[in-house]
């Protein structure tokens, strides 16, 4: 594992990372196959969530592939359909259930993507990112304090004093100041304003969005119907990987961000691929010659997840990919997600110019040192 840099902050998902997570692609696949069988055999009463994207083709073909050699006991693999869901995915999770002789149960939320969007507001940049922001729009915290943070001397002290002036909204000041609750600076860790490049000083020049911001989206259409189903399983299987970052790649509370866990509310759970490698994909793709689904061999998307789903950095580029074959759909996302996208355009362009200023003055400060230091050579 390559050494954290002098003063870099490395989380338990690194810290904590196996050996056979460096393994190359066939025996880290040996490797996670016995971690299946294992827990398999330990908790049978396994419920596994497929969404038809390429994470969970490799996952239920790893199970199904276990269960085969050692004669196991049938998992329960369901489908959470979201309301915006394309074509290629639900044709995908039929062809996959009688590709293997197994049943893929569709379930369908309370509240769809469209209600859950209206109600609560649209994810921006990422799940950590909506959380932040939302909490800033909810608790009325100013921009302000962060630089407040960044000039303090003593940032325990400074970080202690905005709790009490704005008491309860402890994420919304440690996402905003790049810091913990003890007023540690954080500022490379995902958790953070300051791991998006130049998006305080995009808030700070244009203000928060008018529209609400929050990817509680999620928890309506797949977190919440998940749980209610979940309840009657000792263990839950997901397809979660560290390397797509996100929340993946960083510790929660229930220390559900490794491999294997036990929860804080007492089921297990397993995540197979969650050291597995784009590259580690590509290889298992084509020894066992699985084949994805249209929405990557025809459409030519990398990834799926939620259809339109405005975290996604090439979302507005993926729409277009997925009209050409299902038109309807991407009008549909542009209605849920339009405002965030078009945000989304406006922090891109804003973050490049000031990368390219940036990238000016670091030139030109370099051209004058090299400048004074001939000047001084001639002295």
């Amino acid at each position: 594992m390559n050494q954290p840099k002098k003063g870099e902050f490395r989380s338990t998902v690194y810290t904590n990372r196996p050996d056979y997570a460096d393994f190359d692609a066939p025996s880290k696949f040996m490797a996670i196959e016995s971690i299946i069988a294992k827990r398999l055999t330990q908790y049978p009463n396994a419920v596994c969530s497929y969404s038809g994207g390429s994470d969970s083709d490799i996952m239920l073909d790893l199970i199904e592939r276990v269960r085969g050699i050692f004669a196991l006991s049938p998992v329960k693999y369901v489908f959470y359909d979201t309301g915006l869901e394309m074509q290629a995915i639900k044709q995908h999770v039929e062809d996959t259930a009688r590709k293997y002789g197994v049943e893929i149960q569709v379930v369908r939320p309370e509240k769809g993507i469209v209600t859950a969007t209206r109600e609560h507001g649209v994810p921006f940049i990422s799940k950590i990112v909506s959380a932040g922001i939302e909490a800033l729009q909810k608790k009325g915290l100013p921009l302000s304090i962060a630089r407040e943070y960044e000039l303090a001397d003593d940032k325990a002290a400074k970080r202690a004093e905005l709790k009490e002036r704005y008491p309860k909204a402890e994420a919304g000041i440690n996402f905003l100041c790049s810091c913990n609750s003890a007023g540690e600076p954080r500022p490379n860790i995902q958790l953070v304003i300051s791991s998006n490049a130049f998006l305080l000083e995009f808030f700070e020049e244009y203000g928060l969005p008018s529209f609400q911001i929050s990817s509680k989206c999620c928890d309506c259409c797949k977190k919440q119907p998940a749980r209610k189903l979940e309840k009657d399983f000792k263990m839950v299987i997901t397809g979660e990987r560290r390397d797509e970052g996100g929340m993946r790649s960083v510790p929660r509370s229930d220390s559900t961000s490794m491999c294997f866990q036990e929860t804080s509310y007492g089921k297990y759970r397993l995540r197979p691929l969650f050291y597995v490698s784009d590259a580690d994909k590509a290889w298992y793709k084509e020894w066992y010659g699985l084949r994805y689904s249209d929405a990557y061999e025809i459409y030519g998307l990398k990834r799926t997840g939620c259809c339109g789903c405005s975290i996604a950095a090439g979302a507005v580029n993926d729409l277009k990919r997925i009209g050409a074959y299902e038109p309807k759909l991407e009008v549909a996302a542009r209605r849920v997600f339009g405002q965030s996208y078009e945000l989304r355009e406006a922090y891109n362009a804003f973050k490049r110019d000031r990368m390219e200023a940036k990238k000016i003055a670091e030139a030109k400060s370099k051209e004058k040192l090299e400048g004074q230091e001939v000047m001084d050579g001639y002295g």
